[in-house]
């Protein structure tokens, strides 16, 4: 393995210091959040234009399809630039002003060779509050600290040099714990891996099967054990955190979606994303999970990943169908058509239902027995990224710009 490490007494203290605590109410610390997509957060704004309830935007330096993360006041963000997406880029702003408090850049030593709707910066970085954590399409993954002292890198290329991006890889690493969850299924060597935080070195690893994936796996805690839950087309696979063992497994009949994540349920059951939407009720270890429902009526039929809130399943198709169902039947309650087309997913916070589809229009669907379309709200400009909320604000990005939507 090849690393890098920053020599600063300041990085170093640090080091022994990150640990992965848990979210503030008010943050949103990795891919959905929590990877939810649900913030508890109450009084946002539900109107805006480019003149209305922008509280600050900001340009950004590369094009990106990655969310925005917010932790203890600060906005992390990553992007890319240069003719072939080689500079990889990590960026810092207030959360409050968004002034921009630091950029750091790396170059790319994977291939970049990409789809053109997407980029090197597809997936989305986690934080802690105290470092953040960023994988770039090129298999490069970087760590600094809330101040953007490095603390460590890893070119995974140069560790596992059949990786291989594709089309361009987008499953974001997610915080397990005091583990990075390291998803790296894709046509070379593919594997899942926990990563110590403060050094970036594996304490586990799994090989998976050869395959392209652009899920990002879904945390489920269950007494003391933390897992996680890592989708492929042919299988389901719960890892435990710590140790990368496998706990159970569910085999989706080769139907399972490999761009939409699996979603954890209010009393801990698993919704998954196949042919049909899947409710399932995990067992002991070792158990088959027992099916609890399915539903066609429900099924996303495009990139973006399922909501569970309050009671009701939310699914968004890429034509721009949103469908409500009850989470514990599954029995379809309600659709209503939004403008589409949609790659963002949809996030829900009090009471309604944030959709950003790709023109970067926001809608906003007040919840209830029967939909209400509150607010459309036009930034024109392009959005493939799903937003984050915290602090009363809701955050937004384009390939070109950084927006803080707030009262």
């Amino acid at each position: 393995m090849r690393f890098r490490f920053s020599r600063t007494i300041k990085a170093l203290s640090l080091c022994g210091l990150v640990v992965c605590t848990a979210a503030h109410a008010a943050d949103w610390m990795q891919f959905r959040g929590s990877g939810s997509g649900v913030s508890k957060e109450s009084g946002l704004p539900v109107k805006w234009s480019k003149t209305e309830n922008v509280k600050w935007k900001v340009a950004l330096p590369g094009r990106g399809l990655s969310c925005p993360v917010v932790a203890d006041g600060r906005v992390f963000v990553t992007a890319c630039d240069g003719p072939e997406q080689t500079r990889l880029h990590v960026l810092c702003f207030d959360a409050v002003t968004g002034k921009k408090l630091w950029q750091r850049s790396i170059l790319a030593t994977g291939n970049t060779v990409c789809h053109p709707k997407t980029s090197m910066a597809a997936p989305t970085p986690a934080t802690d509050g105290k470092a953040v954590y960023a994988l770039f399409a090129t298999a490069d993954l970087v760590a600094y600290d809330r101040d953007g002292n490095l603390l460590w890198y890893r070119s995974l290329v140069s560790d596992y040099p059949t990786v291989t991006n594709q089309v361009g890889m987008a499953s974001s690493p997610m915080l397990a714990g005091d583990v990075l969850v390291l998803p790296m299924d894709n046509a070379g060597e593919s594997f899942i891996a926990g990563l110590d935080l403060r050094s970036g070195r594996n304490r586990w690893k799994v090989e998976r099967v050869r395959d392209i994936n652009w899920v990002t796996p879904a945390i489920r805690t269950v007494g003391k054990r933390t897992e996680v839950i890592f989708p492929a087309q042919k299988e389901l696979v719960a890892y435990d955190a710590a140790t990368g063992n496998r706990v159970w497994g569910f085999d989706g009949e080769g139907k399972i979606s490999t761009i939409p994540s699996a979603i954890v349920g209010e009393k801990n059951e698993v919704l998954v994303p196949a042919g049909d939407l899947i409710s399932l009720q995990p067992g002991g270890e070792g158990e088959t999970p027992q099916v609890l429902w399915k539903s066609n009526r429900l099924k996303t039929g495009g990139y973006s990943t399922p909501l569970y809130y309050d009671g009701h399943v939310y699914a968004l198709n890429s034509v721009g169908v949103l469908v409500c169902g009850d989470a514990k039947s599954g029995k379809m309650l309600w659709d209503v058509r939004l403008k589409g087309p949609f790659s963002a997913s949809p996030i829900a916070a009090d009471g309604r239902i944030f959709a950003v589809n790709e023109k970067g229009v926001t809608q906003v669907v007040k919840l209830g027995e029967k939909p209400e379309i509150e607010a459309t709200n036009d930034l024109n400009d392009d959005m493939q990224a799903t937003p984050a909320i915290a602090g009363g604000c809701i955050f937004l990005r384009s390939d070109s710009t950084l927006y803080c939507i707030g009262k």
